[in-house]
């Protein structure tokens, strides 16, 4: 295969950065190697980049999604501590053609390569849209990514890019509005990522620590002292285990719904839904459980026009991955 055909694409996320070499050929994409790093195990990310080609290859063209806006080649990152540069890349490797895009402009790209029932998960079927109709991507990882497809005069479609994560949480219920008063006690701005995340989940399971009066189990404490503490949560959520974390997931999964339908509104998103991100295949059978569905339908007069929109789970967290390979290939 060509070198010149060669694509390193990336996901840099606050937790870890996932790098792949891909090979274009024709219509098709070949993964050829990937790697996973801890993202603050490096001083910079072309760091990570330098021990990835050492061992996998170099490439001709590099595409990489942060976690926050790009202003000019310079991405500007929420949640990770690195400073990133188009031209920085481009000098450090010697490649012309380097390209930073929001991670989820990256993810949005990837939903379009998603198939079958291995790849996605069906939440709600609904009703076929004209081709071309707009849809909407939403990611609850690390941080909260919002993002919008809509039709370009091509037949395809191109990716925007937002902060809708950053954008103010807006509660459902007395509950909710407990959870709101309580985290403005901590945070000079209560965005939808405060929830909507894995420190997010941990901020709604502190709340219901707060709230709820049963003694939290010894158990669970250590593994709440552990590396994840939002992984033991939504584990011991889905095992049944306990009851305060059950309803933490309960809660994140209707916040989660909401918000997901507020972005569909926003955007119009007939054309469908897709939740990506690492959380949600690790949480799916919370997600399909009904919770989600009933708090993205229930939008007062709005509600029949949300009852019409296809939603999905991505189940392949590579999307943003195969995303950037995309979009790296067409600066060849």
């Amino acid at each position: 295969m060509s070198k010149a055909r060669l694509i390193l694409a990336g996901d840099v996320g606050g937790t870890k950065t996932h790098l792949a070499l891909f090979g274009a050929e024709g219509g098709s994409f070949r993964r050829l190697g990937d790697e996973l790093f801890r993202t603050h195990d490096f001083e910079r990310l072309e760091d990570v980049v330098r021990a990835f080609v050492g061992r996998h290859g170099e490439a001709q063209a590099m595409c990489f999604g942060v976690p926050g806006p790009v202003i000019e080649g310079v991405s500007h990152a929420t949640n990770v501590p690195w400073k990133i540069d188009e031209r920085a890349l481009e000098a450090a490797f010697g490649v012309g053609r380097v390209r930073l895009v929001n991670d989820l402009e990256a993810t949005a790209y990837g939903m379009l390569y998603l198939r079958g029932s291995g790849e996605l998960l069906e939440l709600q079927h609904g009703v076929a849209a004209a081709k071309g109709a707009n849809i909407a991507v939403i990611a609850a990882g690390t941080g909260l990514g919002e993002a919008a497809l809509v039709p370009d005069d091509r037949g395809g479609y191109r990716a925007l890019a937002s902060e809708g994560g950053h954008s103010d949480f807006a509660p459902r219920g007395r509950e909710q509005m407990e959870l709101l008063e309580f985290l403005v006690g901590e945070f000079d701005h209560v965005s939808f990522e405060r929830v909507l995340s894995g420190p997010g989940l941990v901020n709604i399971y502190r709340f219901l620590r707060h709230t709820m009066t049963d003694p939290e189990p010894e158990w669970l404490a250590r593994e709440l002292e552990g590396a994840d503490p939002a992984a033991a949560i939504s584990g011991a959520a889905l095992a049944r285990r306990d009851s305060r974390c059950v309803r933490a997931l309960d809660l994140f999964v209707a916040i989660y719904g909401a918000e997901a339908a507020n972005l569909a509104l926003k955007t119009l998103a007939l054309g469908g839904v897709y939740v990506g991100g690492g959380i949600a295949p690790k949480i799916a059978p919370a997600l399909n459980a009904g919770g989600f569905m009933r708090a993205f339908c229930d939008k007062g007069r709005l509600s029949g026009v949300l009852g019409r929109i296809p939603c999905r789970v991505a189940l392949d967290e590579t999307a943003a991955l195969r995303g950037a390979a995309h979009i790296g290939a067409a600066l060849l």
